[in-house]
């Protein structure tokens, strides 16, 4: 099992800088979701901040959410 989000800071262009919870960091870009389902949302600067920790992973009010293992599996990790 890969590891689970432990904390999450929303930065430009719809990137999110992760720690994960085994200690590694990484970049999770979401630009290439924006165009999907509820997702579209997420084009909204100002939605797309609200981004917060939820049951090991990242998600926002209306109940987006991105699988934990996509998010680690995906991410740009910190050397």
């Amino acid at each position: 099992m890969n590891p689970r989000v432990e904390s999450i800071q929303p930065e430009a262009d719809y990137r999110l800088r992760i720690l994960f919870t085994n200690g590694e960091r990484g970049v999770f870009d979401c630009s290439r979701l924006l165009d999907f389902g509820v997702f579209r949302e997420l084009r909204d600067p100002k939605y797309f901040r609200r981004v917060l920790v939820a049951s090991g992973t990242v998600a926002w009010p209306h109940e987006q959410d991105i699988c934990p293992d996509t998010l680690y599996e995906e991410s740009i990790l910190d050397k």
